[in-house]
């Protein structure tokens, strides 16, 4: 990589934001300009009407090593306002986002694929959150989502003892969606991507911004959240055209 090449490279597909974390000489760690950088990306795929879905990987065969520790002590933690970790690790971003993962996915880059949607990796990719064999803490979602995406007992050896999680017990586990070979993880986020973008934007957006807005309600107070949500959404075009697509036999023609 050369020293003028960008920290994140940005690629729009139809309907699709591929972002890849480009500094490979450190395995993708995340440092102040590339945390402003995926801040910007992901706030752009939020906006631009036309995006349907992310992809986040890394570049040189590897997803991210997390934080930067070499430009820790003179930047801190490469939070951004209160969006937490690279802007995503506590944002309510609307859009969907698919971690594909080859190599190390360890510490905060660990934490950015469990702020995803939906995660695909190559069978010899690598888990880990080793924060507490350096002094610190999974602070940007790792204690606090792990213990939710696999069994409780798993989780904690991951986060007391710093232990390794391969991608094949992690898919076991179901915490990844689809397990690839080395070097395809990119090639099943696309094809997922395409079957998210398949159907109605509105739709899609509304249904991650309810899951991510009634996590933890009982049920009661889940749809009291839920519907003022959902219900606009059943006299919208978007509805119509898929009911009538639905009956006619056909797919539906969504207006972007």
């Amino acid at each position: 990589m050369d020293s003028q090449d960008p920290v994140l490279v940005t690629e729009p597909r139809p309907g699709i934001l591929l972002m890849t974390l480009n500094r490979p000489r450190v395995r993708n760690a995340i440092d102040r300009p590339l945390a402003e950088a995926m801040d910007a990306a992901l706030t752009r795929l939020d906006a631009d009407p036309a995006l349907t879905v992310g992809i986040l990987t890394g570049a040189g065969g590897h997803f991210c090593s997390g934080m930067d520790l070499k430009a820790f002590p003179a930047e801190g933690v490469p939070v951004v306002a209160d969006r937490g970790l690279a802007g995503l690790t506590r944002a309510r971003r609307r859009t969907p986002l698919i971690a594909a993962v080859e190599g190390a996915a360890v510490a905060g880059g660990f934490e950015l694929a469990l702020a995803c949607d939906l995660v695909t990796a190559a069978d010899t990719a690598f888990f880990a959150l080793p924060e507490v064999a350096r002094g610190l803490i999974a602070a940007e979602g790792g204690a606090i989502r792990l213990p939710g995406r696999l069994p409780y007992h798993v989780a904690m050896e991951m986060l007391l003892t710093a232990s390794t999680l391969p991608a094949t017990d992690a898919a076991r586990y179901g915490l990844v969606n689809h397990l690839t070979g080395e070097g395809l993880a990119l090639e099943a986020a696309f094809a997922l991507a395409e079957r998210v973008q398949a159907h109605s934007r509105d739709a899609v957006h509304i249904t991650k911004q309810i899951v991510q807005d009634t996590r933890g309600l009982d049920d009661p107070a889940a749809y009291t959240v839920q519907d003022p949500l959902s219900t606009p959404v059943f006299t919208t075009a978007g509805a119509v055209e898929g009911a009538r697509a639905f009956t006619e036999k056909r797919p539906p023609a969504w207006h972007r």
